[in-house]
């Protein structure tokens, strides 16, 4: 009797142990807890590494970025395809992403291989891809993510080959009669804030890139370009503001004049140089300063010399030398490579009264290689050689084209200065 009811006190000390027990709740977080710290450990983990791989990715979009605007400024500078890639990969190295390291890839299209810029030329696209190892996020695959970045860049500027420095003239630029202009590849940029700083006359036609003007245009019916006129613009630095010619002192020759073959060496040449029909002159290389006078060629007459720069300045102030180059003439001068007047095969003296006349009209058979640079002068111009691989700028305070003239600036190796900044912009 005495054990059944101590069994029985027994058990129902159990039951009213069990009963507290079951609503006891103050250790449920422990198994609760246990049961979620996977997910949570997952959900911080991924949060972690998504932070991670979006760091990762904004530094690798900065790389692609700067990788497709120097392949793009390459190419619409020197129009050398073969070094894009080296270029692009180079660039990107330098952000750390090294293609065939890690697994990072990179992919150089030029054209892009998609979107609105796929058949242009001046434009290049640029992929990286890189894979990002797993962490915390293991607990969700095991495979790597691969991140990547895009980018497609336009080459733009740096290409022009005529510029006219006045600021506020009117038909700073101008094309009279039936004159064919063709700027093969290259822009035209007129400084003139004038509201018709370009003029296209008569029945003239212009061919260009692009025609940038600070002011306005008159008639545009003659003109075509592949990316348009642009009024309203900024105006343009003297892209040979700092170009210096030298000094000089005395005279070699006086008065000068050529009347059959002659090889003539650098120096100083007072009074000018004068070249008779028939005369056939071969210039050494080297600078000659033509001190007041004028160079003269007529028809039937030929000029030439390699590494040579012609300087057209006054020693006294006044009288400041010019030149004037007939139809028919024969003139082939290409500018020096290294030097003070690199780049530049006629230099102007900056000091010579504005609008001094300056007569270039030789036709095709008058072809200059390097930048006929004449800052303060007015240039009438016809000439150059319809060449894609030719070189020529013409630089002056205003430039009226009164025949056929082709310019192209394949000018590598030349010495001569962009004009324009010879940049890309990104595009997507």
């Amino acid at each position: 009797m005495q054990n059944s009811e101590c069994l029985r006190a027994r058990c129902a000390r159990l039951r009213a142990t069990l009963r507290r027990f079951r609503r006891d709740e103050s250790g449920g977080y422990l198994i609760i807890g246990g049961l979620t710290m996977p997910v949570l450990v997952g959900v911080v983990g991924l949060g972690t590494e998504v932070g991670m791989w979006y760091a990762r990715h904004h530094k690798m979009q900065s790389a692609a970025d700067s990788a497709a605007v120097a392949a793009a400024t390459e190419y619409y500078v020197n129009h050398n395809a073969n070094v894009l890639a080296t270029q692009a990969q180079a660039v990107a190295a330098s952000y750390g992403f090294v293609a065939g390291s890690k697994g990072v890839t990179l992919t150089l299209n030029h054209p892009p291989s998609s979107g609105p810029y796929a058949s242009d030329q001046r434009a290049v696209e640029v992929l990286i891809k890189e894979p990002q190892r797993r962490l915390f996020s293991a607990l969700y695959g095991s495979s790597d993510v691969d991140i990547g970045a895009r980018a497609v860049a336009l080459g733009t500027g740096g290409k022009g080959c005529v510029i006219a420095l006045n600021p506020s003239a009117s038909g700073a630029v101008t094309t009279q009669g039936t004159a064919d202009v063709k700027l093969d590849g290259c822009s035209l940029y007129d400084n003139s804030a004038n509201s018709s700083a370009m003029t296209v006359g008569g029945s003239g036609t212009l061919s260009a890139e692009s025609v940038n003007i600070v002011g306005g245009i008159t008639n545009t019916s003659g003109i075509t370009t592949t990316n348009g006129i642009a009024t309203g613009q900024s105006p343009l630095a003297d892209p040979y503001a700092s170009a210096s010619y030298g000094s000089f002192t005395g005279c070699d020759q006086t008065n000068y004049v050529a009347k059959t073959t002659v090889t003539l060496n650098p120096g100083v040449y007072c009074g000018g140089l004068k070249l008779n029909a028939g005369a056939s002159v071969t210039l050494n290389a080297g600078i000659y300063y033509l001190d007041q006078g004028s160079l003269s060629v007529n028809g039937g007459a030929s000029l030439s010399g390699v590494g040579v720069t012609l300087v057209f300045t006054s020693s006294n102030g006044h009288n400041y030398a010019s030149a004037s180059i007939n139809g028919g003439a024969n003139i082939n001068l290409v500018a020096p490579t290294t030097g003070p007047t690199a780049g530049i095969v006629m230099f102007g003296d900056r000091n010579m009264t504005a609008g001094t006349a300056f007569t270039l009209n030789g036709g095709s058979s008058e072809v200059f290689s390097g930048a006929i640079y004449l800052p303060r002068a007015d240039v009438s111009f016809s000439g150059g050689a319809a060449s894609t691989n030719g070189c020529l700028q013409l630089v002056a305070d205003t430039v009226t084209f009164v025949g056929n003239a082709n310019f192209a600036v394949n000018c590598k190796g030349s010495g001569t200065k962009p004009i324009g900044s010879s940049t890309a912009q990104l595009t997507e």
